[in-house]
């Protein structure tokens, strides 16, 4: 049973909002001001606490700061009640960490839908209702929705392998994944808005840092525009900043029209504290990527095979010190970026298909060392090494056209050959679809 924790110093309105709660299937705690509102949030970790903005005892933005601040309310869904309608205080409520601001008298039902709305964010993803949307149980697909990096490139020298930023389509066991959100994500929400109409929608959105180039698509995508859907955005928090507030901050005036709280479907900002977990029956593992900032590259094991996305990440090199340890001695060196690339060729062992940051080439490389992005020579013989079964280079840099791409997968191509390798080489090319064989092993 959903809860609710009712604060507001107005003893009539307590009544009146707890009887339609009631009446309505939640169960309702009340309390008269801040102080008395923490005891109980603390006690009983209600699904949605109300609160009112001026009340004894605590006014409401200290009482944000205070449930915000303790670890074991986190998932609970924080209101802000209030008789001013100032933008100001608006904007104040949200920073003190309320998910949502709505001013007196309410109206019932639109207070009821938003409550159930907030509701079934806050539960666990195997306790929601299953969506209505089911896939088919076909083999493991991915589709490649974009494939640059750094900026989207759009015009007649990119219609080959395409100019959005990087996003990728996973369906697998009944599931729907999404890797980044660049400009390619808005293609891709078009195609599922068409491909299922009015049919819920359960997404998941794996962000593996929050540059432009990898967010810049959530304000188009248009199922977060259809209050039937639910989309759960996982991520690590940024090195400035928390994930929701990144996200928020690039849809916030004077950025964009409408903000992430005010669209209508039910979006879930998690982020994540551990390097494995499960989206349904997928079993998902991250790997920190030497790129600026945190950043991270997940594999995916499906019933069909795995998948790694690693769209940013740089391989340490053996003929140079790291820049942790600047002027030290050689051999130290040596032994860190030995033991960093072991790491990456240890948790990619095996994959059946690896999506990686290929941006350069030789010559330009040598130009970009440090900018946390990846030689075409080093991620073919890193996938060499990890015995990955199929590679796509991806990120292509903005300023490659589709002849320079075709020429460096026929480079990454060349090298397999010398090396006398099995593996299998492509460019990522945007719309392409690659299935995983239903004999590969899980």
């Amino acid at each position: 049973m959903n809860t609710v924790l009712i604060i507001d110093d107005d003893s009539e309105y307590r009544k009146f909002v707890g009887e339609l709660l009631h009446l309505n299937g939640w169960r309702v705690f009340e309390a008269e001001g801040g102080d008395e509102g923490i005891k109980l949030a603390k006690l009983h970790r209600p699904t949605v606490v109300l609160c009112d903005l001026l009340m004894p005892g605590g006014n409401g933005f200290q009482f944000c700061r205070a449930l915000r601040s303790d670890d074991s309310l986190r998932h609970t869904k924080l209101v802000v009640s209030t008789g001013r309608q100032f933008e100001s205080d608006r904007q104040a409520a949200f920073k003190a960490g309320a998910d949502e601001y709505i001013t007196k008298p309410i109206e019932p039902d639109r207070f009821l839908l938003l409550l159930s709305r907030m509701a079934a964010a806050v539960a666990p993803v195997e306790e929601r209702p299953v969506a209505a949307v089911s896939v088919s149980p076909t083999p493991t697909r991915l589709r490649f929705w974009g494939v640059r990096g750094s900026i989207a490139t759009p015009g007649p020298t990119t219609v080959k392998y395409g100019g959005n930023t990087a996003c990728v389509e996973v369906r697998a066991d009944g599931q729907i994944i999404i890797l980044d959100a660049g400009t390619g994500l808005r293609l891709l929400g078009r195609q599922l808005v068409a491909e299922f109409d009015t049919q819920p929608l359960d997404l998941t959105l794996l962000l593996t840092h929050t540059h432009w180039d990898h967010i810049q698509g959530l304000p188009f995508f248009l199922p977060v525009y259809r209050p039937q859907n639910h989309l759960r955005i996982l991520g690590y928090e940024g090195a400035r900043h928390g994930l929701e507030v990144v996200l928020a901050g690039q849809m916030e005036s004077p950025f964009f029209p409408i903000g992430l709280r005010e669209v209508p479907a039910n979006v879930r900002i998690e982020e994540l504290k551990e390097m494995n977990f499960i989206i349904g029956p997928v079993r998902v593992q991250a790997c920190f990527a030497n790129h600026p900032g945190i950043c991270v590259g997940y594999r995916l094991f499906t019933s069909d095979g795995s998948i790694a996305f690693f769209p940013d990440n740089e391989p340490h090199h053996e003929d140079r010190p790291p820049s942790a340890a600047p002027g030290g001695p050689k051999a130290a060196a040596l032994n860190f970026a030995h033991s960093q690339n072991q790491k990456l060729i240890d948790f990619l062992r095996g994959t059946d298909v690896l999506i990686m940051d290929s941006q350069y080439d030789c010559e330009e490389y040598a130009q970009h060392i440090g900018w946390g992005h990846g030689c075409v020579n080093d991620v073919v013989a890193l996938a060499l090494q990890a015995e990955v079964k199929q590679l796509f280079l991806f990120h292509h840099d903005p300023n490659h056209d589709d002849a320079k791409v075709s020429q460096m997968a026929a480079h990454a191509r060349q090298l397999v050959a010398a090396q006398g390798g099995k593996l299998q080489v492509e460019a990522a090319r945007e719309g392409e679809t690659f299935e995983l064989p239903k004999t590969a092993p899980a």
